[in-house]
């Protein structure tokens, strides 16, 4: 299914986007290349491929995805806090972010 401009503008609304006629002339192809990629990675048979379950080690082995579930002591907030570069009444103190 060929992606078009009323597309892209429907898009755009959905999240609540503000296009101007000029992004949606170029956004148009650009996605639509997107989308004809991935249909031809939907092409392509993975019916002999085993689910991944985690990573690799350098050497290609499989590693262990899972763990036991053990509950742990936490730092604590004193220890937490004793690197923290600007630390204030017991929180992190971070830079406003507007």
């Amino acid at each position: 299914m060929p992606i078009n401009e009323s597309d892209i503008e429907k898009i755009a609304q959905l999240a609540h986007l503000e296009i101007t006629r000029e992004e949606l002339l170029v956004f148009a192809p650009q996605i639509a290349e997107i989308v004809s990629y991935v249909e031809q990675l939907n092409e392509v048979d993975t019916s002999g491929v085993e689910p991944a379950l985690g990573g690799l080690t350098p050497e290609g082995e499989r590693t262990h995805s899972t763990r036991e579930d053990v509950v742990t002591p936490s730092l604590g907030q004193q220890v937490a806090l004793a690197e923290a570069p600007d630390p204030a009444f017991g929180y992190f103190r971070v830079p406003k972010v507007l």
